[in-house]
């Protein structure tokens, strides 16, 4: 093969790989001051949620009224829990 042969094919294998490797360099340039930002604003919203669930706070995050608790502190059932008779259970085949 020619010289020139050689080259065409160097360019066609390698300039593709050459020209999105620099793209990827410069577009990863800024990776660690906005990691650093990042886990900034992380840690602040952990210090807020963990500052907020610390006390017993029972009030809803949008400022509503919060659930009734029972006075002799034992949960109140809902409903009558009927069970169903055994002769009619039906089971998977």
């Amino acid at each position: 093969m020619s010289t020139t042969a050689d080259l065409v094919t160097a360019a066609v294998v390698f300039g593709p790989g050459a020209v999105l490797g620099a793209c990827h360099l410069v577009s990863r340039r800024g990776d660690k001051s906005d990691s650093a930002a990042v886990r900034a604003v992380l840690a602040e919203s952990a210090a807020e949620r963990a500052t907020r669930t610390a006390g017993p706070d029972t009030a809803p995050p949008d400022g509503g009224e919060g659930a009734p608790t029972p006075a002799d502190g034992q949960n109140v059932p809902l409903a009558t829990v009927l069970a169903f008779p055994e002769g009619r259970v039906r089971r998977a085949a």
